[in-house]
């Protein structure tokens, strides 16, 4: 799983904006530090699903010295790593049953966070599994 350099900056009255930039145009902004850092893992695999769509190789992931050393990002208030899930992995299409208003709010919850179904399900299992290593059965 590849980690990537997400940079925040915070101008005079406005928000946190994130930048990932092994991925020119994957932007976002979220009220705190920790919001961008979220949003910025959302719009990371937004990008991924893109460059799968379009069969685009994946950029390797800069290192934290040379995105630092570069006087563009003096200004940056955070340096943040963002995993790439799965990055490398190729996609393979299931099938599953779920009730029927499950997968109306499913699909209403994804499209509130400007993901697709896919996506939205493939980041709550593996938050689920994170949360499980986090807190492991006694």
């Amino acid at each position: 799983m590849p980690n990537y350099i997400a940079m925040v900056h915070k101008e005079p009255a406005s928000d946190y904006g994130g930048v990932i930039p092994d991925f020119p145009g994957c932007i976002t902004a979220g009220k705190t530090i920790d919001e961008a850092k979220d949003l910025a893992y959302e719009a990371l695999l937004l990008h991924l699903e893109g460059l799968r769509e379009d069969g685009e190789p994946l950029p390797a992931p800069s290192n934290l010295e040379d995105i630092v050393a570069d006087p563009e990002n003096a200004d940056a208030v955070a340096f943040l790593v963002v995993s790439a899930p799965d990055a490398q992995g190729k996609a393979k299409r299931i099938s599953i049953t779920m009730p029927e208003e499950t997968l109306r709010r499913v699909d209403a919850a994804a499209k509130r966070q400007g993901l697709s179904r896919s996506s939205f399900l493939t980041r709550a299992a593996q938050e689920a599994m994170e949360q499980e290593g986090r807190n492991p059965a006694a």
